[in-house]
């Protein structure tokens, strides 16, 4: 198949990506890289209808740009609501009976619904960050291993830039578009 031109992939206007600031603390810098990888999955996404979304271009992998979203959720609900905030254990788009229901079932939810959610969810995420000053503060809610905050961060920064890696892949395969 003839590879589709290249084009840069535009920023989405309401979460442009900023550079982490050179000189600030741990916990700012680690914040900031987090913020820099949100808005790299909301760029790859940035553009494409519904369907595009939903596709799973790649095969044999089920990966779509929809599910990588909703996966994502899913992760920082974790994160931040059950382990830094030590609020209930809730899952939004995967149960116990079917553990890849963030990845599958891409039409039990509205798009405009799963973007609504996932903006709610970094947005309290955020929220309960600025609960913390010290990185090597502990997580209010250790589920028996404890951990501290910068672990945390350090995870979010790894599990995004692994699942951006596979955005860029899944949006080049869907449009030709490229870019950082």
């Amino acid at each position: 198949m003839p590879r589709m031109p290249s084009a840069m992939l535009p920023e989405h206007p309401d979460h442009p990506r900023t550079d982490p600031d050179l000189e600030a603390s741990e916990l700012t810098v680690l914040s900031q890289f987090l913020d820099f990888h949100r808005a790299t999955l909301v760029m790859k996404c940035a553009g494409l209808s519904d369907a595009d979304l939903r596709q799973r271009p790649i095969a044999p992998s089920g990966l779509s740009l929809l599910g990588l979203v909703r996966h994502l959720t899913d992760v920082e609900y974790g994160w931040f609501a059950e382990w830094l905030d030590d609020q209930p254990e809730k899952t939004i788009y995967y149960t116990d009976d079917d553990p890849d229901g963030d990845f599958d079932n891409l039409d039990a939810h509205p798009v405009t619904e799963v973007w609504a959610t996932y903006h709610e969810v970094v947005a309290e995420s955020r929220r309960i960050l600025q609960t913390y000053s010290d990185g090597g503060e502990m997580a209010r809610g250790n589920r028996g291993r404890p951990r501290n905050v910068r672990w945390v961060l350090t995870h979010m920064v790894e599990e995004y830039a692994r699942h951006n890696g596979h955005a860029d892949l899944l949006r080049e395969a869907i449009d030709g578009s490229t870019g950082e």
